[in-house]
């Protein structure tokens, strides 16, 4: 009979990769998750944490690594919540991955299909054009950097390498200036301090746009900021300062100021221009983005005679995608200033054969009907919890048909493709896109036909 308690040292195989990528081993029939594995290792782990049937435990030994172990090449791997792969290779990561969406189609969806490999990025490292660094203060001093694991604690990150340069150096600046002039750190616990977070926007461009996040209306030596942040980057196009005194954990506050330059800047993608503030939401990863939404138009299968309806559209990005294949592109979002920014971001391309509504799905649904339009292709692109239970049936009730579903979750992406089959459409084909290499989140594009192949 095995010990199975905490503390406890075995000797384990690697069997396999959660959804959050910690590797999966067996006790005696009892799971064991051990964080930095890789599936096929032998490592002797200590439990950590012990349930009834589940334990936690960390690897102090390899015994038999993997050949797709390599050494993160990063000093802060493994302490901020960042990263999740880099211990190995990129295709290693591809493959689990790819693996993790089959197992939630079907295990939770139902869904057998013959999934081709993940469309890894060209350049995995560098690629995120928006970044928000929370601000502490606590033993080790001023940190500027990303929350450790499962935690409020802010792991100082000198540099990051899913982050571009310009963000590096911006970033260094901001909390010499921080430090030189003996500004405050915000504390959640008591609510005290000025400094809370520095937001950053860059584009292809090599422009960027920085935003300091502040605990009050006003930040002392602004001028001093401003000139530092532009010797470090001469292509800062904007300083902005946001004020949140608010008992929250969202991030930006409802009120921003402009303290040098413009509050924008804008960014290229499809070939259309999109013009971005602090708050706008915009895909991380532009170059993979246009991967993501030329296979979602190569699915939609359009020849420019289609009504197409897209759900979830935020400030328009794959509606105006869309529009240039369609006949007409319905879009629609919940979100009052989202609707207004895709509104803006059509008449800066010149789109004109797209209109957007504020609504809910059933408001939108039932608006069309009023209208008489009937959508031949609908896409969807919801959040991370996927679409409400009563949407899939409002959908279906509008007759597309073909449904290009966009998912930044397989889970949550398999509930509602079973859900869909309910209903008589079918999933018959699946791509997965890597937008946020060495972590552990994956984009899939699914369509759905409402009779099989």
């Amino acid at each position: 009979m095995v010990d199975w308690k905490k503390n406890t040292v075995h000797t384990l195989d690697i069997a396999g990769c959660t959804a959050e990528g910690m590797g999966v081993a067996r006790l005696e029939g009892r799971v064991v998750f051990v964080p930095y594995t890789i599936p096929g290792e032998r490592w002797t782990v200590r439990l950590e944490k012990v349930n009834k049937n589940v334990a936690w435990g960390r690897g102090i030994g390899l015994l038999l690594p993997s050949c797709q172990r390599i050494q993160s090449d990063c000093p802060i791997y493994g302490k901020c919540g960042g990263c999740q792969f880099r211990h190995m290779a990129y295709e290693e990561e591809l493959r689990l991955k790819r693996q993790r969406i089959a197992d939630a189609l079907e295990r939770i969806g139902h869904v057998k299909l013959e999934l081709p490999p993940v469309l890894g990025a060209e350049h995995p490292d560098r690629y995120r054009n928006k970044v928000q660094f929370p601000v502490s203060c606590g033993k080790q001093g001023l940190s500027v950097g990303y929350y450790r694991p499962r935690s409020h604690d802010v792991v100082d990150a000198p540099d990051c390498l899913l982050q571009p340069e310009t963000v590096t150096r911006l970033r260094g600046a901001f909390q010499n200036w921080m430090t030189a002039h003996k500004l405050s750190a915000y504390d959640e616990r008591t609510g005290q301090g000025l400094i809370r977070h520095l937001c950053i926007r860059t584009n292809s461009r090599g422009e960027s746009l920085v935003c300091v996040v502040v605990n009050g209306k006003r930040i002392p030596a602004e001028e001093t900021l401003i000139g530092d942040l532009r010797q470090v980057e001469p292509g800062l196009v904007g300083v902005v300062l946001n004020s949140n005194t608010r008992d929250t954990n969202v991030i930006l506050g409802e009120q921003c100021a402009v303290l040098w330059g413009q509050d924008w800047l804008e960014e290229e993608l499809c070939q259309l221009v999109f013009r971005l503030s602090v708050p706008s939401f915009f895909q991380i990863n532009r170059e993979q983005t246009e991967v993501l939404y030329r296979t979602a138009l190569e699915f939609a299968q359009l020849t420019g005679t289609e009504t197409v309806l897209d759900l979830y559209c935020g400030i328009g990005t794959i509606s105006l995608a869309l529009a240039g294949k369609a006949e007409r592109v319905v879009g629609a979002e919940i979100v009052p200033q989202a609707v207004e920014d895709a509104r803006e971001n059509a008449r800066r391309n010149g789109i004109a054969n797209v209109a957007f509504f504020c609504g809910d799905t059933g408001a939108v649904a039932q608006r069309l009907a009023e209208e008489g339009i009937r959508p031949q292709v609908i896409c969807v692109d919801p959040p991370r919890k996927g679409l409400a239970s009563e949407v899939p049936a409002i959908l279906a009730g509008m007759a597309p048909d073909r449904i290009v579903y966009v998912s930044c979750d397989p889970a949550t992406l398999a509930r509602d493709l079973e859900r869909f089959a309910q209903l008589g459409f079918y999933t018959v084909r699946a791509q997965g896109i890597d937008l946020f290499p060495r972590t552990i989140h994956v984009e899939t594009v699914a369509l759905l036909q409402r009779e099989p192949l």
